[in-house]
C-alpha cells in the first residue's frame, strides 16, 4: 500500500509545475520551495532569480531573511527553559531585564507569556522605526529599552492582541539574562546544532553576504521593474526578526515542531506553544490567530502552526501540521512576495492528491496511463493542466490564485476522451473532454466546454489571429 508519504512525493512532479506556473504569471523575481512529511523531504526546489540586476539563477541553497520566522524560535527558546526549570511563563519581564524595573516602567510587570503571545500591549516597533526602510540601524539592547520606556504600555495587558517586535526583543533579553551567554549562542546551542541546522542563523552574518538572495521592491502602482535591496543586521531585534534560513533547513525546524518528536521540545511544552491565546479581531472581522511564537491558521481540514516573516524585499511562511507531519515552507525575494498564498496552494493541492474531491468510475481496461494524458493547454481563457495526482487526472488552472476552486476529477472514457466529474458548478460540468494526440500519441490539444486548449506555444503562435495583432516575442517570463 503507497504511504501517504510516498503519494505526497510522487505529486512532486506537478507541485513544481503549478508552482513554475504561480512565479511566472506573478512576476515574482524567485521562490524558494521545501516541502517534508513523515519525517522525509519531499519536495525541495527554486524558480526564478535571485538577483534581477545579475539573473542569477536562484537555487535550494540561497539564504533569506526569514525575519518573524525568528519569533517561533525565541519561543522554543524559552519553553526549553521552562521546562528545564530555568524560567516561568509568568516571570514578569523586569526579573530579567532589570533597567525596566530601575526606570518604573509598567511594562517591567508584564510576563514572558504575554509578551510571546502579544497580549502585553507593548509598542510595535518604537517612534523612530525606519530602520524597516533600511535609512537607518536596527536598535541595540539600549535603544530596545528605550524604547519601551519611552512608549510605555500602549494599550492596557491582556486588553486586545497588539504584535509586537520590541516585546519579542525583551524576551530575547531575557533568555541572555537566564543563559548567560548571547541570544545567537544560545540559539545555536538550543536549536540550530541539535537539529543541524547549518543555513540558519539567528542574525546576518557579513562572511555569509554572497550566499543571501537580493531582496526586491515591488511593483508600486503599476511599475514594470523591481530594485534590488540589500540586508544588514537587527542588533536587539534579532529575537524579533533577525534570523536568515532556507526552505529546507525551515521544514527541518518545522517538523521538529510536529507532536511526538522530541528534539527540540517534549509534547506538552509544543501544545503550549500550539494552543490558541489569541482570536485576532479587527473592525468586527477575524484577521488571524495566534498561540505563543506561533500563527495558527485552518487549511481545508488541517489545523496549522508557523509563522510568516516580512523582511525588506523578502516575504517568506512556514505551516506545520502537528498532528499529520506536513511542513510546508515557501520563501519570496519580493516586497509583494505571496508566500502565504503559494503555501496555502501547496497546502491545498497536497491535500487534493490525498483525497480525491469525488469519485469517479475507473477507467476502461487497455486505457493508456494516466501520464500519457497530462500536460499544460493555453487558449484565450487562460491557461489549464491536466495533472496526474495519485494515479488520478485532475484539471487545474494553474494561475488562479487559490486552485481549489478550479480543480476538477477527471473520467477517462477512451485513449482520445476524458470526462469532467458530473458536480454543480458554472463551468462544464460532467462534459466530455476530447484529446488531439500527435503521432507520438502526446496530447496536443484539448476542447473543454466545446473551446480549444492548445500546448502553450502552439497556442501563443496562433494568438494573433484572435487578437489581429503580430505574434509577440516570449519575453522574460515565458
Amino acid at each position: 500500500m503507497t504511504t501517504r508519504t510516498e503519494t505526497i512525493r510522487a505529486a512532486g512532479g506537478y507541485l513544481r509545475s503549478w508552482l513554475d506556473a504561480q512565479v511566472r504569471h506573478r512576476r515574482v523575481p524567485g521562490v524558494q520551495v521545501a516541502v517534508r512529511h513523515g519525517g522525509e523531504l519531499v519536495l525541495s526546489a527554486a524558480f526564478g532569480v535571485a538577483d534581477v540586476s545579475t539573473g542569477a539563477p536562484l537555487t535550494p541553497e540561497h539564504l533569506f531573511r526569514v525575519a518573524s520566522h525568528s519569533k517561533t524560535f525565541t519561543a522554543t527558546l524559552v519553553l526549553q527553559l521552562v521546562e528545564a526549570g530555568r524560567m516561568r511563563l509568568d516571570d514578569p519581564i523586569g526579573v530579567h531585564v532589570p533597567e525596566l524595573e530601575a526606570g518604573a516602567s509598567p511594562v517591567a510587570r508584564v510576563t514572558v507569556r504575554e509578551l510571546l503571545g502579544h497580549q502585553a500591549g507593548v509598542t510595535r516597533d518604537g517612534a523612530d522605526a525606519d530602520f524597516w526602510q533600511l535609512e537607518q540601524p536596527f536598535p541595540d539592547r539600549a535603544g530596545v529599552i528605550a524604547a519601551a520606556l519611552r512608549a510605555g504600555p500602549v494599550l492596557r495587558r491582556n486588553e486586545h492582541f497588539k504584535y509586537s517586535n520590541v516585546g519579542y526583543a525583551l524576551v530575547g533579553l531575557a533568555i541572555e539574562a537566564v543563559t548567560g551567554v548571547p541570544y545567537a549562542q544560545a540559539v545555536r546551542r538550543g536549536i540550530l546544532e541539535p537539529l543541524g541546522l547549518t543555513r540558519t542563523g539567528a542574525d546576518h552574518e557579513p562572511a555569509r553576504a554572497d550566499e543571501h538572495v537580493s531582496g526586491h521592491t515591488g511593483l508600486l502602482l503599476g511599475e514594470e521593474t523591481r530594485e534590488p535591496l540589500g540586508s544588514g543586521g537587527t542588533g536587539a531585534f534579532a529575537a524579533a526578526t533577525g534570523f536568515f534560513s532556507t526552505a529546507e533547513d525551515l521544514a527541518l525546524y518545522g517538523s521538529a515542531h510536529v507532536l511526538g518528536d522530541d528534539r527540540l521540545l517534549g509534547d506538552d511544552a509544543k501544545r503550549v506553544m500550539q494552543r490558541l491565546e489569541s482570536v485576532v479581531t479587527a473592525y468586527g472581522t477575524e484577521v488571524g490567530r495566534y498561540g505563543l511564537g506561533l500563527a495558527l491558521t485552518t487549511v481545508g481540514e488541517r489545523q496549522l502552526v508557523g509563522h510568516s516573516g516580512g523582511w525588506p524585499g523578502q516575504i517568506t511562511v512556514t505551516f506545520v501540521d502537528p498532528a499529520d507531519g506536513l511542513v510546508v515552507s515557501v520563501l519570496t525575494n519580493a516586497i509583494d512576495g505571496p508566500a502565504e498564498e503559494l503555501a496555502t496552494g501547496l497546502v491545498k493541492l497536497v491535500d487534493v492528491a490525498l483525497h480525491p474531491r469525488t469519485e469517479v468510475p475507473a477507467a476502461p481496461p487497455g486505457s493508456p496511463p494516466p501520464s500519457s494524458s497530462t500536460g499544460r493547454f493555453a487558449g484565450l481563457w487562460g491557461v489549464v493542466d491536466v495533472a496526474e495526482l495519485a494515479g488520478r487526472l485532475v484539471l487545474v488552472r494553474p494561475t488562479w490564485p487559490d486552485p481549489l476552486p478550479g480543480v476538477e476529477e477527471l473520467q477517462v472514457v477512451d485513449a482520445g476522451t476524458l470526462r469532467v466529474a458530473p458536480q454543480p458548478g458554472f463551468g462544464p460540468a460532467g462534459e466530455l473532454v476530447p484529446l488531439e494526440r500527435d503521432a507520438g500519441g502526446r496530447v496536443v490539444s484539448l476542447r473543454l466546454g466545446g473551446v480549444t486548449y492548445r500546448q502553450v506555444e502552439e497556442f501563443r503562435r496562433r494568438r494573433a489571429s484572435m487578437t489581429g495583432g503580430p505574434a509577440p516575442s516570449p519575453g522574460l517570463w515565458s
